[in-house]
């Protein structure tokens, strides 16, 4: 199982919301590219980034923060976060993304998100599910599409997507454990998706549980930042 540490962004800074809420936002001292170096010298390949006013404002805001990261580490980045444009993704790869997050507009504008997956090849496009009550939540977790989950998981694995990162709102941020239910759910009906679980992870024994289920791989968030988890266990994993 790929462990992914997350990034998410405001103002330049490293943040995490509680529940995708931003009145629930706790900034750490670190600037986002100290911590995605510390990640790289620990040996982490991957990381996710998220550019969280992009998402709530729908445009890309932090692309500067994504270039100082890909300009000073090898690491992977996937990134998400107000991506709604060919403009936008053409900036997010130029900034040195590895992988796009398509979140919202896979949902609002899939004929675009389509063109995407037929330009850049379905191994560079992110499904992003972020899921309450096993319907799509959007725009920063903001509105309920009303969208079921696994419709829209089909849509688009019937185009070839080979990644989604699935992340429970309810779980998201309390550090209570991840949706390993709607996980083992996700995987029994779409076996060859790689499926990246994000959001509840709050201790090694989570992590464990996640692999021996299968999992492609586990963002790890607030659990680091909140000293759950150290960067030390995360490199043995």
């Amino acid at each position: 199982m790929k462990i992914i540490p997350a990034i998410d962004i405001i103002d330049g800074k490293c943040v995490r919301l509680t529940q995708g809420d931003y009145a629930q936002k706790k900034e750490y001292a670190d600037d986002p590219v100290a911590v995605a170096r510390r990640f790289e010298s620990a040996g982490i390949q991957r990381l996710h980034v998220v550019d969280l006013e992009g998402a709530k404002a729908s445009k890309l805001v932090n692309e500067g923060t994504l270039r100082n990261i890909t300009t000073h580490t090898e690491l992977k980045v996937d990134f998400g976060g107000g991506i709604k444009s060919d403009k936008a993704i053409e900036m997010a790869f130029e900034a040195g993304a590895h992988q796009i997050t398509a979140g919202s507009i896979a949902v609002k504008n899939p004929e675009l998100v389509s063109t995407w997956i037929a330009r850049y090849g379905a191994e560079k496009i992110i499904l992003g599910a972020d899921v309450k009550d096993e319907k799509i939540a959007i725009n920063g977790w903001q509105e309920d599409s009303g969208l079921d989950l696994f419709n829209f998981l089909s849509e688009y694995v019937k185009q070839n997507v080979q990644y989604c990162i699935c992340t429970d709102v309810s779980k998201d941020g309390l550090l209570q454990g991840p949706a390993f239910e709607l996980y083992q759910k996700i995987m029994d009906q779409f076996p060859d998706l790689k499926l990246i679980a994000s959001g509840g992870v709050s201790n090694m024994d989570d992590l464990h549980r996640l692999n021996e289920m299968g999992v492609y791989g586990t963002i790890v968030g607030k659990a680091y930042y909140e000293g759950r988890i150290s960067l030390e266990e995360l490199a043995s994993f």
